[in-house]
């Protein structure tokens, strides 16, 4: 009998891993799919989950600590209600095929939560009435959340022909630049040389990096930043350089400027700027082949001596080694604009949402309100070790500002004191389409590998932007 049991068991572990392992999928390619692909993820689904089990999807985290922290958080929600959660961690991996499987057929969960999903999917989808109307339970924890981080939850439903707040923010993250210090000290520099003009701060690490070669023969590329169409962080960093040469696609309104010969020079002007880098060889030849996790790799390599992130997590790799953390990691704001004002940083949020056709929408509510209490998202937060608050109560905790970490207080200190704004999604659902094709990234290949012009590759880039933006009126 007791080994009848164990072959139960066995066969029961085995069949839940398989199950598991098949419904891992990526939201880098779901970004790359087409539009009636994205209309169809709610529709096409069923789930198999009875009443009692939730079913959650999450972006997996780049650091173990990111894990555990949410299965701790639903192993308490487990004890406090009674009900059982299906957690299913995906990748950000393009190359995957998993998420070929998913569009598909298979289960549709009760929450969907994804980093870059509120710039390139959740608009689109509250847009076509794909996700449940959350006002109920962001309302009690309304005057927490800090007022931009909760804008970008506020959607327009065309079905329902209203807006409301369609997703739960969760946490927030705004883009810096990560330097090993150790390195700058070597050359006899230090943080305070640093410079706060703009051609002045990139000259400054490619003046390091030669010191670092011609004095120490020590071979490092000064800059790290992405140039593929594969990664979001192309598109991160790639509007920050917009921002900087204050080219402004969409209005508060949601209209479209491309049609500007200012916005049209702006764009030249940036792509020609971003890419010398790489033509000049600044940057390493791969970086038109990275995905989201590859300048993290290269950079904590020492390949690399600066590179662009939007979160936390290059410092959170290091957490382990105290001396790395706080004294040879470097991180920084971006500089100030070319004309001299200072830079308006771009914060992203990651939100939760709930899909129509859950099978358990109260459920999935009952815990989004759990997650949302201050004590509990906090020291979520603060273990997962990976990105910051979108509720402003938060930062009563010293945890955040506290100088002895200098990666985290910097972090409060852009999202709190800097000047920031909400990526262009939150103004127009239609740029969301904009970041899922990841035009920016598209127009660096083009003019990386397929030798054309910044002119040519910033046309290309707005009669596409056009089309996506008459596509969405049309519809």
């Amino acid at each position: 009998m007791n080994h009848y049991i164990r072959y139960i068991f066995i066969f029961c572990s085995v069949f839940s891993l398989s199950v598991a392992c098949s419904n891992v999928f990526s939201s880098e390619q779901i970004r790359t799919t087409s539009q009636s692909q994205a209309n169809g993820i709610a529709n096409q689904l069923t789930t198999k989950l009875d009443n009692n089990t939730l079913n959650l999807w999450w972006d997996k985290g780049y650091n173990p600590e990111e894990d555990e922290a949410l299965k701790k958080l639903v192993k308490k929600w487990e004890e406090k209600t009674g009900k059982k959660v299906q957690i299913k961690f995906y990748t950000l991996d393009k190359r995957s095929e998993k998420p070929q499987r998913f569009l598909q057929g298979g289960d549709v969960p009760d929450i969907f939560m994804s980093f870059k999903a509120e710039s390139t999917l959740n608009p689109s989808l509250a847009w076509q009435g794909q996700l449940v109307d959350v006002t109920d339970i962001i309302e009690p924890f309304k005057e927490t959340y800090d007022p931009d981080a909760l804008e970008t939850a506020y959607y327009y439903n065309k079905v329902a022909e209203k807006s409301s707040y369609y997703a739960v923010p969760i946490h927030r993250a705004a883009l810096h630049i990560y330097y090993w210090k150790d390195l700058l000290e070597k050359t006899g520099r230090t943080d305070a040389d640093i410079p706060q003009e703009w051609d002045a701060f990139w000259q400054f690490w490619l003046d390091v990096s030669q010191d670092l070669k011609t004095k120490y023969q020590q071979d490092i590329y000064p800059i790290g930043l992405p140039m593929s169409s594969e990664a979001g962080d192309t598109y991160q960093a790639f509007e920050h350089i917009l921002e900087a040469y204050n080219v402004e696609i969409v209005d508060s309104e949601g209209n479209l400027l491309i049609d500007n010969p200012t916005v049209r020079q702006g764009i030249i002007n940036a792509l020609d700027w971003y890419t010398k880098f790489y033509l000049q060889g600044y940057t390493p030849k791969d970086a038109v082949d990275w995905n989201n996790a590859a300048n993290n790799h290269q950079f904590l390599n020492r390949q690399i001596l600066t590179t662009t992130n939007a979160t936390l997590s290059i410092p959170a790799a290091l957490r382990n080694d105290p001396d790395v953390y706080r004294n040879k990691l470097g991180i920084v704001e971006l500089p100030n604009k070319p004309n001299g004002e200072p830079m308006n940083h771009i914060f992203l949020v990651e939100q939760a949402v709930i899909f129509n056709n859950s099978a358990n929408p109260e459920l999935a509510k009952d815990f989004l309100s759990y997650i949302m209490q201050s004590e509990v998202i906090n020291t979520f937060l603060k273990e997962s070790g990976r990105h910051s608050p979108a509720h402003k109560s938060a930062y009563k905790d010293p945890y955040w500002t506290n100088p002895e970490d200098p990666h985290t207080s910097e972090v409060t200190k852009t999202l709190t004191e800097s000047k920031i704004r909400s990526i262009y999604p939150s103004n127009s659902p239609a740029y969301s389409i904009v970041l899922k094709e990841n035009i920016w990234g598209r127009s660096l290949e083009r003019i990386l590998l397929n030798n054309v012009t910044p002119e040519q590759a910033a046309d290309e880039a707005i009669t596409r932007i056009q089309e996506i933006f008459a596509e969405w009126n049309k519809g």
